[in-house]
């Protein structure tokens, strides 16, 4: 936390100041919302499933931004959609992946541009993000609880769609003992 407050305090930010935690992602539209609903979800006490309202692909993990640079990274958001070269076409699968011992997701790759896009256009507003680390496409689906681990039979299963990325979203996480709770603050056209 320490690193991303310095990095704030360097863009000239309040670091007492509230912060919002947010992100930037995109949402599938309901029929591929559909074609992964059709999964099958067992019920287990190890697992904790994702609500489809939830279902994203995160482009920019931005952290903690001080309330009152929350405009600034708006603007910037706009303004790198409303560059960007075409809506890209985000290709869901081949099948679900389990990723280390606790995670259980499905790939989505040709986002790849597009992420680029939003993390030069926010690098300088937030600092310690870490948006130069790679970009690696997914929807989460499934967590593990405790120290229980994702079934291996839950991996492989295929699923497939694609969809064109004609929007972003820059969402408000808030999470607390119920789970997580999304707040879009902005919605962002990618430019035709």
């Amino acid at each position: 936390m320490r690193g991303q407050q310095a990095g704030w305090e360097e863009a000239g930010a309040d670091v007492g100041e509230p912060t919002e935690r947010l992100f930037v992602g995109v949402w599938p539209p309901p029929e591929v919302g559909a074609v992964v609903s059709a999964l099958e979800r067992p019920a287990s006490d190890a697992l904790r499933w994702t609500n489809p309202e939830h279902w994203h692909v995160t482009l920019a993990f931005l952290g903690g931004v001080p309330g009152a640079r929350v405009g600034e990274v708006q603007a910037a958001l706009v303004s790198a959609m409303a560059n960007a070269v075409a809506p890209p076409e985000a290709r869901l699968g081949p099948s679900t992946r389990r990723v280390g011992r606790s995670l259980l997701w499905v790939p989505v790759e040709g986002l790849e541009g597009l992420a680029g896009e939003v993390r030069r256009a926010l690098g300088d507003l937030c600092p310690d993000a870490g948006l130069d680390e790679p970009f690696l496409g997914h929807l989460t689906l499934a967590r593990a609880r405790g120290r229980h681990a994702v079934p291996a039979s839950l991996a492989g299963v295929p699923v497939e769609s694609c969809w064109l990325v004609r929007e972003v979203r820059l969402v408000r996480s808030e999470i607390d003992h119920s789970g997580a709770r999304y707040t879009t603050l902005l919605t962002a056209t990618v430019a035709p």
